[in-house]
């Protein structure tokens, strides 16, 4: 065969819709997305955020660049995706977290996850969401640290309280008939982020915010998001009310604003090459993340189910991508 013919057959990876945004493009606007989120953060835990942040996406950037190099392959560290996963993971990660740990994971995200599986668009996982796992078996201590935010300080005791416990590790310690006395946040303090938490957990509005513009952009799809989000609320409203807790309402609206949920769904089960394509299929990634992250936080022994729940349905993405096309076109089969 001709070898001109034969490139011109060749598919890239995903996505495949000609629109004026390329890849650089559309992860320069999900790290704009992210800057919101980024200066709660910053205002919350301090200055460190930002080096923590910076150490993440050079060393991201790094371990991309250098494997590329010694593999002698293309360089595509100029798309940016690098720096995504970076931010992310920075954002999965306490912000007094270890540099040198942070690192690590940076390394088992790019060159493991991405790199080792064929680069942008082969990876089989999300890889930040893999790199938080590996910290959290790796290094469970230093990644259930949290930072008191600085605003909560003063409340606490004064400057020598430096770690706390988050809102759904407060939770995961209540009795469910003790809820009603529980010293849980505001569902406005979730919201503005004046809580302990990774830097991805502290303001619900900033990272609600940060997906609208991806939305606006139509750089995700609003269909894995609201499912996600909307499933995470309805198991916890029915949940606490059929155990006869009061404010059953508040705690659907708690478990949606606290933890991972909003960047999870928002930033993490949106990922190109790790979510379903056909429109239907997204519906059901964001369901079954939301119930998968509600079995582990009711009924397993971690506080937080988010990452693992969007492993999960990363690893039956292709299921979910062949049943939804054969439901689309079952007559054509015929």
């Amino acid at each position: 065969m001709d070898k001109k013919f034969y490139n011109n057959l060749t598919v890239s990876s995903a996505p495949h819709l000609v629109t004026s945004l390329d890849t650089q493009k559309t992860m320069m606007w999900v790290l704009l997305a992210l800057i919101p989120s980024l200066l709660v953060s910053t205002y919350v835990f301090g200055p460190r955020v930002i080096l923590l942040t910076a150490v993440c996406i050079a060393s991201s950037m790094f371990f991309e660049w250098i494997y590329e190099k010694l593999m002698k392959k293309p360089n595509t560290v100029m798309d940016l995706s690098a720096a995504v996963t970076g931010t992310l993971i920075a954002f999965n990660v306490p912000a007094n977290f270890p540099i040198l740990m942070a690192i690590f994971g940076c390394g088992v995200a790019i060159i493991i996850v991405k790199q080792l599986y064929g680069g942008l668009g082969r990876n089989f996982a999300n890889p930040a969401i893999v790199a938080r796992i590996v910290l959290l078996v790796s290094f469970a201590t230093q990644m259930t640290t949290w930072p008191v935010a600085r605003t909560m300080v003063p409340l606490m005791g004064g400057a020598d309280v430096v770690t706390g416990a988050t809102p759904l590790a407060i939770l995961k310690e209540t009795p469910i008939e003790a809820l009603g006395s529980a010293k849980l946040p505001s569902i406005m303090e979730l919201l503005l982020g004046t809580v302990g938490g990774s830097m991805g957990e502290v303001s619900a509005f900033a990272l609600i915010l940060g997906g609208l513009i991806l939305m606006w952009k139509k750089i995700i799809s609003p269909a894995t998001p609201v499912a996600f989000i909307g499933t995470v609320f309805v198991i916890a409203f029915i949940y606490y009310a059929a155990n006869g807790v009061d404010n059953a309402l508040y705690m659907a609206c708690f478990h949606i604003c606290a933890g991972g949920v909003m960047l999870g769904a928002i930033f993490m089960a949106t990922d190109y090459v790790t979510s379903p394509i056909m429109p239907l299929g997204k519906v059901i990634m964001g369901i079954g993340c939301g119930l998968f992250t509600m079995i582990i936080r009711l009924f397993a022994g971690y506080p937080e189910g988010v990452s693992f729940s969007i492993l999960l349905m990363n690893i039956i993405t292709p299921l979910i991508d062949m049943l939804c096309i054969r439901l689309a076109y079952k007559g054509g089969a015929k």
